[in-house]
């Protein structure tokens, strides 16, 4: 089944596509998969690791939202999946390479979205920044200190994945770009919603130039990507919609994000810097999985425990530690 897999890369990818059979290998070696590829195979590890599971409860921008349909980070991996896969599937890349690393490209978030990686990036004497932790999760902490052992290409995507990166593959550029697209639209969509801001506040040209509807918004930009890359090593938007794009990004920060942040900053500051030093002067406390890491590096094992906390875990464990209980 494997072979089929082969045959068809090598009949439809483009020349510039990351064939499978081409990947530059794991950190271990291990014996191949006879039924998937080993993009595949980074795929199903990423999706049933624990790390994975627990995105659904990590904020993307607004922290306990009240209703159900607010971004989670986990629907917003998956959104990111989607788009990624599609600009892939349009411009003959690989498909499979480009989901792994969207799959895995926020693994290593913390609780409270940007919140918190801004707080444990201050804390940390070695700086804090979610696509080096993302690294660093599938590299040594899933599987109790084994790691998920994922190719080079998976692995290069997910450390590259924001705006600074230089991915090695198109694949991996797709996800940056997608990841971009993703979390502008979409956050836009739940700041509307939570009435933060009203859609005829958007920048009217970057409206002009995308559309009025989340969904017209994402396709404009995939439709771009494809006309502006099709047929070249390449995947990049026409400096029209990049422009545009980056107008709605200054829009956010300023309009959005810096309001969402204040409605969260002072608890998330609070809570997360308490519970740091907490476990700095006790690394003692934390738990098994990380005690080796503490041994010469207790800042980092600190910071890995925190950054693996959901919202709930952590405000649950800041209640245990700090919040006085009746009778105790």
């Amino acid at each position: 089944m494997k072979e089929k897999t082969y045959e068809k890369e090598r009949a439809f990818l483009a020349p510039y596509a990351k064939k499978s059979y081409e990947s530059q290998g794991r950190l271990r070696e291990e014996r191949p998969c006879a039924m998937r590829t080993d993009f595949q195979r980074d795929r199903d590890r990423i999706i049933y690791s624990k790390s994975f599971l627990r995105l659904k409860n990590k904020t993307q921008v607004f922290f306990a939202p009240d209703g159900d349909h607010y971004m989670s980070r986990l629907t917003h991996t998956l959104d990111v999946s989607q788009i990624a896969r599609s600009i892939s599937r349009c411009l003959s890349l690989n498909e499979d390479l480009a989901e792994a690393i969207a799959l895995g490209h926020d693994l290593g978030h913390t609780p409270f979205g940007h919140v918190g990686e801004r707080v444990l990036n201050k804390l940390c004497p070695t700086g804090f920044r979610h696509n080096e932790q993302s690294l660093r999760v599938v590299d040594v902490l899933e599987k109790d200190g084994k790691g998920l052992n994922l190719t080079f290409e998976v692995r290069d995507g997910i450390l590259n994945h924001t705006k600074s990166g230089n991915p090695a593959t198109l694949e991996g550029a797709a996800v940056s770009l997608a990841d971009r697209i993703a979390y502008i639209n979409h956050d836009i969509e739940d700041a509307v919603r939570a009435g933060v801001i009203k859609e005829d506040e958007l920048p009217a040209d970057a409206i002009k130039a995308f559309g009025k509807s989340t969904s017209a918004r994402i396709n404009t930009a995939i439709l771009d990507i494809v006309e502006e890359s099709g047929g070249k090593a390449q995947v990049k938007m026409s400096a029209a919609c990049a422009n545009a794009l980056n107008e709605l990004r200054s829009f956010m920060f300023e309009r959005v994000y810096e309001h969402a942040n204040e409605l969260i900053q002072e608890t998330a500051e609070r809570m997360l810097s308490e519970l740091y030093g907490y476990f700095v002067s006790r690394p003692q406390e934390l738990p098994r999985q990380y005690a080796a890491t503490a041994q010469t590096d207790i800042p980092r094992a600190v910071c890995d425990y925190l950054s693996s906390m959901t919202d709930k875990y952590a405000i649950a464990v800041f209640k245990r530690l700090f919040v006085p209980r009746e009778g105790v």
